[in-house]
């Protein structure tokens, strides 16, 4: 990939002005390399504020911006997550590089063809998977490249959320949210974050079995709100993640423990944003920085706020000067993972 050069900043356009989009549109105001030309939202109703807001010009349509006489260099997709795919080859197509809020798409054939066509325009795909910037998922990372722990035994990961029906039946997004169609599921929509950090840190999982369970979402959604899943690691190790979304009334934990030949550990909290647990033979635990809070969502809340750091990653990638955090390829390889955890549903 060659290096962009230019004098000016980077121009972006978001894609879907919910509470995530607008969360990327502000991160991109503040950059002092970024510039934001465009929003673009199916929703009239909400032009007005939205260009009061950001001042800036709205769209409705990906068509109708592309239209447009102005310069855009990166769009950033923050739509339904059935919308992802589809949109991100439209915008690759016509020559932008593309920022993919999670999931990247909902199946693989939709992935594979997003990373084509960034291969054909010779454009970066960046996948949003923010976890990867919190300090304590560093300092796994950090943890596991360094081999202390030695060989790994065990890794479990929790994710015990609460999303009860207000969640699903409130707003302007209930259209698509508990939908199988244009959700996914459980693990696509609230914990695909927490599958790509899993893959992160050990890479990809086989002898995949899994049990499923719908526990208090019949009437609000199409798939489960629980799943025990059990695996084996490709690099060795076995792991289990265990979710929910029928916890009441907040979210109780989002934990990551591992058990190895030197020692063991956990990240826990709501959203794996601190160190609950570290014994490991000859190694001082350090002091990290503190994780920044979660996406607030009013009643919900997601997982870290770290999406000035991925646009910020843009930057860098788009000048040459780092890689990209989280690649098409790992992109699709969530998806595919998801995917092959789904198809054991009876």
């Amino acid at each position: 990939m060659s290096k962009i050069r230019f004098k000016g900043t980077f121009h972006f356009a978001i894609v879907g002005c919910g509470r995530i989009g607008k969360r990327h549109a502000s991160m991109v105001k503040i950059n002092d390399a970024t510039e934001l030309v465009a929003l673009i939202d199916v929703n009239k109703e909400l032009e007005l504020s939205l260009e009061k807001e950001f001042n800036v010009p709205v769209f409705q349509s990906i068509e109708d911006f592309m239209v447009s006489d102005i310069e855009a260099h990166v769009i950033n997709i923050c739509t339904p997550n059935y919308l992802h795919a589809s949109q991100a080859v439209t915008a690759l197509r016509n020559g932008f590089h593309v920022v993919i809020e999670k999931p990247m798409a909902l199946t693989t054939t939709e992935a594979e063809a997003v990373i084509q066509e960034s291969l054909k325009g010779n454009k970066h795909v960046f996948c949003v998977m923010q976890n990867r910037y919190s300090p304590p998922s560093r300092w796994l990372k950090e943890v596991l490249d360094s081999s202390v722990l030695g060989q790994i035994y065990m890794v479990n990961i929790n994710c015990f959320w609460n999303r009860d029906d207000d969640y699903y039946k409130g707003g302007a997004a209930s259209y698509w949210k508990g939908k199988l169609d244009k959700d996914g599921g459980t693990l696509f929509t609230q914990f695909s974050h927490f599958l790509d950090t899993m893959y992160w840190l050990f890479g990809d999982i086989t002898n995949i079995k899994a049990s499923f369970y719908d526990f208090n979402h019949q009437q609000t959604t199409e798939f489960e709100d629980s799943g025990i899943v059990q695996f084996d690691f490709v690099k060795g190790g076995a792991g289990s993640i265990n979710y929910s979304t029928a916890v009441y009334g907040q979210n109780m934990e989002s934990s990551l423990s591992i058990i190895g030949e030197n020692g063991s550990v956990k990240v826990g909290g709501q959203y794996m944003n601190e160190i609950v647990y570290c014994h490991i033979k000859d190694y001082e635990q350090p002091a990290l920085e503190d994780t920044l809070p979660p996406n607030d969502y009013g009643k919900y809340k997601g997982s870290a706020a770290n999406h000035q750091f991925v646009i910020q990653n843009v930057v860098d990638a788009l000048k040459g000067n780092k890689t990209v955090t989280t690649n098409s390829l790992e992109g699709l390889k969530v998806v595919e993972i998801i995917e092959n955890i789904y198809k054991l549903k009876k």
